[in-house]
């Protein structure tokens, strides 16, 4: 049995287009579906979209916001270094989204992460992370560990946003 979302026209069908106002006989004459006078009957007549019968349109209401808002703007969850504390984070140990997802230090291990600076490292760590401040970078080195930056993810996680 056929349903009714299956319904189509007949392959290489074309419907022809509207001709209004040719005639009387054609069922679209005259006034061309257009009713009898008034404003909206004639060539170019109508209002605009936001036209409210004269009163100041709710548009020209709403004070006039500069800027926009960039849809590429990547937002990174900041970690410091004070936050690796040696109970989470031995000597050696990895230090990657992931981990500090589990230490629950960020909300997400998709979205990018940036480690900055503030706070001191006294065993070496690998860091593979999206991005790192110059000080956190030099920081990280100097207690022997090493640095890896990692790739942005092309799917962009927008602030406050659930993955």
């Amino acid at each position: 049995m056929m349903k009714l979302h299956e319904l189509r026209p007949a392959p290489g069908a074309v419907k022809k287009r509207k001709r209004v106002g040719r005639g009387i006989a054609a069922g679209q004459g005259k006034t061309a579906g257009r009713g009898t006078k008034g404003q909206n009957a004639r060539t170019g007549g109508g209002v605009p979209p936001y036209f409210e019968g004269g009163q100041l349109p709710f548009v020209r209401r709403l004070p006039f916001i500069r800027g926009f808002t960039n849809i590429f703007k990547i937002h990174y969850q900041p970690v410091n270094l004070k936050a690796l504390d040696p109970e989470r984070f031995p000597a050696d140990a990895e230090v990657t989204p992931e981990t500090l997802a589990e230490a629950g230090l960020i909300r997400s291990a998709k979205a990018p992460v940036v480690l900055l600076g503030d706070g001191d490292v006294d065993r070496p760590l690998r860091v593979r992370v999206h991005r790192i401040s110059r000080s956190a970078r030099a920081k990280v080195e100097a207690a022997g560990g090493s640095v890896e930056l990692i790739p942005v993810p092309k799917v962009r996680i927008k602030r406050g946003q659930k993955h």
